[in-house]
């Protein structure tokens, strides 16, 4: 008997602010060099808040966030700017 399953979704997930900066802790934990995956883990973020609501705060299209933080994309980083600006995502500097 085979067990239904679908794909698992990290924005259905993805409630609260805290939720939100533990996921993006997680994945720049895992990322290493790879640029692409932070990019996918923004689009993850934006897709939990809303895209449309993204696209209008950044002036974006709605497909151009998709495109850009698919993983599979290569945005800018204005458009990295952008996108965490507009989800309230603030970078910290530390020494390591």
């Amino acid at each position: 008997m085979k067990v239904p399953t679908r794909p698992w979704d990290s924005a259905e997930h993805l409630r609260t602010g805290q939720e939100i900066a533990a996921y993006l802790d997680a994945c720049l934990a895992e990322a290493g060099d790879d640029d692409r995956f932070i990019a996918y883990a923004l689009g993850v973020v934006a897709r939990a808040r809303g895209m449309t609501q993204l696209a209008r705060e950044t002036g974006l299209s709605r497909e151009s966030l998709y495109r850009s933080l698919s993983g599979e994309g290569n945005p800018e980083f204005g458009t990295i700017w952008k996108v965490m600006r507009a989800l309230g995502i603030r970078l910290h500097a530390s020494a390591g």
